[in-house]
């Protein structure tokens, strides 16, 4: 059976917003005395976790004392002058998938490591909210990705067993927590390529959205 339900990621599926928020770190770093390829890891591995999982992995590396919270803080408030100087950029084909999706009478959901706060925020800028039939941050839940629990939370918002919705994702932190849900798991990269691991995980892979659409047009999903 063909699925109707898509429950998409944001960073990085749908905005270009995960290499900001890379560049913004490594920013932060060169400023304050730190070693940017420990950044470089850190950013890598953090990919698809909310803030209490990132906070932790930083004074995993860094120490207890590590003030993570104001660093976060920090690259945030670096990202959000950014996007209000040059916009909220989309990832090619963003808006193409969800109007075919919506148009063709798909369930849309969508599942966020960011804070519900940031999410609502990208969407009125980018005035996509009302693509979307449900809408789950990542301080909604307590276990951040890899843990499977927003997606699990998403398909009982959508009232479908996970095994009937597709995930798309772009991180290996995503793409485990959408297989460990028991979902279809689409990865189309971003900034990190696939491993052996990724690819035995994912259902499909796909290099844009807007091949991600021709694949449903095809009747591929």
């Amino acid at each position: 059976m063909k699925s109707k339900t898509i429950i998409f990621d944001m960073d990085g599926v749908l905005f270009d917003t995960e290499i900001m928020s890379t560049k913004a770190w490594i920013q932060l770093a060169k400023e304050r005395g730190l070693d940017g390829v420990i950044i470089q890891e850190l950013a890598d591995n953090c990919m698809g976790r909310n803030r209490k999982d990132i906070i932790f992995q930083f004074q995993k590396k860094f120490g207890e004392n590590f003030d993570a919270q104001e660093f976060l803080t920090a690259g945030r408030s670096l990202m959000q002058k950014w996007i209000e100087r040059d916009g909220l950029p989309l990832m090619k084909g963003t808006v193409e998938i969800l109007q075919y999706l919506r148009e063709n009478h798909f369930t849309t959901g969508l599942a966020s490591s960011s804070s519900t706060q940031t999410v609502m925020s990208h969407m009125e800028r980018s005035g996509l909210g009302h693509y979307f039939d449900v809408i789950i941050g990542g301080d909604q839940v307590t276990l951040s990705k890899p843990k499977p629990d927003i997606y699990l939370k998403a398909c009982e918002a959508v009232h479908m067993p996970p095994g009937e919705v597709i995930a798309v994702e772009d991180s290996p932190n995503g793409i485990r927590a959408a297989h460990a849900a028991g979902m279809k798991t689409v990865m189309i990269p971003d900034l990190v390529q696939p491993d052996a691991e990724m690819l035995a995980l994912v259902y499909r892979k796909y290099d844009s959205l807007l091949a991600l659409k021709e694949a449903f047009e095809r009747d591929e999903l």
